[in-house]
């Protein structure tokens, strides 16, 4: 009996061949491909048998299980979830207890070296795994074991790629990431507190029609994470001039001024919110007035306070963050720029004045 393809799936549910064709140029324009690559992607869909998903939660808050069923992408949700056989998911399926465990397991060693396995949270490793632990079995173990039947292994959310909330100090339940267990080599780590929804699941589809996709040192997909958000911020003019926000209710920050002096981390997280945002590319944190918390970096809990510069770095910046790589010098170099143009800020009138020239000349030149 021949594999059902994602083809076969996608014509019972009613899509035309015009219609699948549509599809794969949507999700590969969310993917940043090319057109050339949006027919490859038909091409080998049309063929590639329906995949299996296995998910598995450990310390994690669900807050990336959320993102990912609030993709907006047309019809890229439904592919996972309808299209690819999402064969486990203990917080979206309907079976409970030993039923669960034995679709988990049929589910598994039906497709076993094949399937995707999907992890969400930390992995506790203290008491023997006790902190972490379903039908008897700890985290450590069902990790091990699902691990070892997975052609890939994707860990989603900061918790599960870099330890993220429990492994910051004192970290009580020894909380580790997925790579201290089943080995860096074998892991896609899609961080964020939570990752953005169409980053999962652009992650999982590329994975599904062209393989692994290329990493960075930190094996996240270069895609999604190989700009700064620094890079792409609309606040970056100002930066670049010396106009920072001093309070969150100062005249800067309704002008729209860069927060770097709020605290924002920006020029050393690297992630894809300013291109694709969040809520159907709605807003994203900075545009909604609040500085980047730097979530999808490693240790960004224990890396001191969320409102305190980089210009003063604190807790366990490393200096390579610091100092390393084109956004960081534009840190020292923006540094350097706000301490020579205090003079310039000081003739920016106060709001009710009436002259408001220099404020707007600032808002026209952040739209070039």
């Amino acid at each position: 009996m021949t594999e059902e393809t994602i083809l076969d799936v996608l014509g019972r549910r009613g899509f035309t061949r015009r219609a699948f064709l549509q599809l794969c140029a949507t999700v590969a324009s969310t993917l940043a491909l090319s057109p050339v690559d949006a027919a490859e992607m038909a091409r080998r869909l049309e063929y590639k048998p329906r995949p299996t998903v296995i998910y598995l939660s450990f310390q994690e808050c669900t807050g990336c299980l959320e993102s990912l069923t609030r993709s907006f992408s047309p019809g890229l949700a439904a592919l996972i979830f309808n299209d690819i056989s999402l064969a486990y998911n203990d917080t979206l399926q309907a079976a409970a207890g030993r039923a669960a465990e034995r679709a988990r397991d049929t589910a598994m060693k039906d497709a076993w070296g094949k399937y995707i396995l999907i992890v969400d949270g930390s992995v506790p490793m203290s008491e023997n795994g006790a902190y972490c632990t379903v039908g008897g079995r700890s985290a450590v173990s069902d990790l091990r074991h699902a691990a070892s039947g997975a052609a890939a292994v994707v860990a989603v959310g900061t918790c599960a790629a870099f330890g993220g909330l429990p492994y910051a100090a004192p970290n009580p339940t020894g909380a580790v990431p997925v790579s201290d267990i089943v080995g860096e080599e074998r892991v896609i780590n899609v961080p964020g507190c939570p990752p953005i929804a169409e980053v999962i699941t652009g992650v999982i589809m590329y994975y599904t029609t062209f393989g692994a996709p290329a990493l960075d040192s930190l094996r996240r997909p270069e895609s999604f994470y190989a700009n700064t958000i620094h890079d792409r911020c609309y606040r970056r003019p100002f930066y670049d001039r010396g106009m920072f926000a001093k309070t969150f209710d100062d005249e800067g920050a309704r002008q729209g001024w860069c927060l770097f002096e709020l605290g924002c981390k920006g020029p050393i997280t690297r992630n894809a919110c300013a291109t694709m945002k969040w809520i159907n590319g709605t807003s994203y944190p900075i545009e909604s007035g609040h500085p980047c918390l730097g979530c999808s970096e490693p240790n960004f809990w224990d890396k001191g306070g969320f409102y305190q510069s980089l210009s003063t770095p604190t807790g366990h910046w490393s200096r390579e963050h610091v100092l390393g790589g084109a956004a960081a010098l534009g840190v020292v170099a923006g540094v350097g720029k706000a301490a020579v143009s205090r003079s310039r800020q000081k003739r920016v009138p106060k709001s009710g004045s009436g002259d408001q020239k220099s404020g707007d000349k600032g808002k026209d030149d952040a739209k070039l």
